[in-house]
């Protein structure tokens, strides 16, 4: 896998029973700065932010997720229940040292991200979930407003056992690609399509990137008392997202004890490519400016 900054470095970790491929920057002994991918991703898709936000003063680490990529693709749906997911990254953290982090995921790494806040609060420093709706939030959309639910059908399809996966390979991956037609071509070039085929040709990835979905659906999350979790939470949205309604962020923000939601007018779902200076722009202003208060410089022995 090719990336321009050779300051960003690729390793694998052990996170008990399983391998997780990661990429990082930034001081070691910085606070620990997790950035999550969503679908079809990969950490590749925060190439363009590591050495910015390790510039900003962070240890930057951006993992395949389970199933991704180089990670490790446990078989069987029961594997990629989000409890798993989020403690996929509290163990990662644990495995560099650290006690408490922060978080910023997009897409099911926002999932991951809502997740972990529920069940590791004392774990979280400060959290940014973009394009990513409390996944309990998202499911009672898809069932209780029509809009959500017609955008949403594609969840129900990828249910189906084997069928999506021979259909999401034709073309070269052409249904997977397809996901990015709506960017320009600078911000998604052929050669960057080129490293997200290799990526999705890994054996066994494509199966493990469905389950998933297929998990959340036998697994669903229970959603939290408003309110109820402690986190304090940026919520970047891009209003065009065409696989989820705005009012999934402003019903996720009443979630949190601290939530800010920011709107992004004429930005789609692939906010971290169609919006990339503002988002930085965003993320260092609520990492940054509140280190002061933050939690995520305590570091623990490594077990």
């Amino acid at each position: 896998m090719k990336h321009n900054d050779n300051s960003i470095t690729c390793r694998k970790v052990r996170i008990n029973d399983l391998e997780l491929h990661i990429a990082e920057t930034g001081d070691a002994d910085a606070p620990l700065l997790i950035l999550l991918h969503g679908f079809p991703d990969f950490w590749f898709a925060w190439r363009d932010y590591m050495t910015e936000l390790a510039d900003a003063g962070f240890h930057v680490v951006a993992p395949d997720q389970r199933g991704y990529n180089l990670s490790d693709k446990p078989r069987g749906i029961g594997h990629y229940k989000l409890e798993i997911l989020a403690d996929d990254i509290v163990g990662l953290a644990s495995v560099l040292g650290v006690q408490t982090f922060h978080v910023v995921g997009h897409d099911w790494g926002g999932s991951v991200a809502w997740s972990i806040a529920s069940r590791h609060p004392r774990r979280l420093g400060r959290m940014a979930v973009l394009n990513a709706p409390h996944p309990a939030v998202w499911l009672r959309n898809m069932r209780g407003d029509s809009e959500q639910r017609r955008i949403s059908r594609y969840v129900r399809y990828l249910q189906l056992p084997w069928l999506p996966e021979e259909a999401l390979r034709l073309g070269g991956y052409h249904g997977l690609s397809g996901a990015f037609a709506e960017l320009p071509p600078e911000s998604f070039t052929k050669e960057v399509l080129d490293s997200y085929r290799e990526a999705w040709s890994v054996p066994g990835a494509l199966t493990a990137m469905l389950n998933w979905y297929r998990a959340l659906f036998r697994h669903p999350e229970p959603i939290p008392i408003p309110g109820s979790l402690s986190t304090p939470c940026l919520i970047l949205w891009g209003d065009y997202d065409r696989f989820a309604v705005p009012k999934l962020a402003d019903e996720s923000a009443t979630l949190c004890a601290e939530a800010e939601v920011v709107h992004l007018s004429g930005v789609g779902h692939w906010i971290i490519y169609e919006a990339r200076d503002s988002v930085l722009f965003h993320l260092k202003r609520f990492l940054v400016e509140n280190s002061a208060s933050a939690k995520g410089d305590q570091k623990i022995p490594i077990s």
